[in-house]
């Protein structure tokens, strides 16, 4: 069809059609200064913009202003609210020292990647005076209920540990987290921003992890790190001496500590509390 024939079915003026916007130089250096104080000024809005504009000498009003910076894709960014990092040296590995099995557990996470590229993250728990790894989970990416998940059933095979240390991360410090081990009567320690010498024993685990899983085997997918790193978990912990333990595996130094009376004599007679405690889990956690 023709544009003759079109324009006449729609009732529409053939003129529309060829009209081509011509560029107008003087709206051009009006979004020439406009820019210029907008990178001056990142926090004002169009408004101001307006008046600075007429502070210039510029004869303009504030809808022509709006549509050039409406056009231009111009916004005022949002105010980042600073938030504190929880934390602090009391909550250091050296200040708070774990006493006995399930007292202080530590957690972090620990970044690899699979043969494609793409990230892996991997979150580990470990008792710290047992030296046992409690979990070593593999996915693409954790939340705060994901995290809360591997917890869930720990405190259920386990037991529930009288504090648990981390650095200040997102999904540490995230309020669902922290609600939770409230409840379930777990407190966190969280060491200082920026010092993870103070969270020495999962620093001191993820290099093994590094250096004798990470490092050596590369990994197809997800699927297969899975495998490979819950294999590596499970040697470490019963067929690897660890040399802060006398060359024993933590889960042989684990029994070992039940089993003997002299492991944990500073606790009585609060430690049997403590353990009494531990054993109850409140129904709240599996909520």
């Amino acid at each position: 069809m023709s544009e003759r024939r079109a324009c006449e079915v729609l009732g529409q003026p053939r003129s529309t059609q060829r009209y081509a916007p011509r560029q107008d130089d003087e709206e051009q250096r009006v979004v020439k200064s406009m820019l210029q104080l907008v990178r001056e000024h990142p926090r004002y809005g169009y408004r101001r913009i307006t008046a600075l504009l007429k502070q210039d000498g510029w004869n303009i009003n504030r809808k022509r202003v709006y549509r050039l910076w409406v056009q231009e894709g111009l916004k005022v960014p949002k105010k980042q609210r600073k938030k504190r990092a929880l934390g602090s040296r009391d909550g250091a590995c050296q200040q708070r020292q774990a006493t006995h099995k399930d007292h202080v557990w530590t957690w972090d996470f620990i970044f690899d990647r699979t043969a494609n590229g793409r990230s892996v993250k991997i979150l580990s728990i470990v008792d710290e005076f047992t030296r046992e790894c409690l979990a070593l989970e593999v996915s693409r990416k954790f939340n705060a209920s994901d995290v809360i998940d591997v917890l869930a059933d720990l405190f259920v095979i386990r037991s529930v540990p009288k504090h648990i240390r981390s650095d200040n991360g997102p999904e540490f410090v995230a309020k669902a987290i922290r609600r939770w081990l409230k409840r379930a009567g777990v407190e966190a320690l969280y060491i200082t921003p920026g010092s993870p010498w103070e969270n020495g024993f999962v620093e001191s685990f993820h290099s093994r992890l590094r250096d004798e899983c990470l490092s050596t085997e590369v990994f197809d997918n997800v699927r297969h790190a899975q495998a490979l790193v819950a294999s590596w978990r499970s040697d470490y912990n019963h067929r690897r001496p660890h040399s802060s333990l006398g060359y024993q595996t933590p889960a042989a130094f684990a029994v070992g500590c039940l089993a003997s009376a002299s492991a944990t004599p500073a606790l009585q007679p609060d430690s049997r509390r403590e353990e009494e405690q531990a054993l109850s889990i409140p129904q709240t956690v599996l909520s």
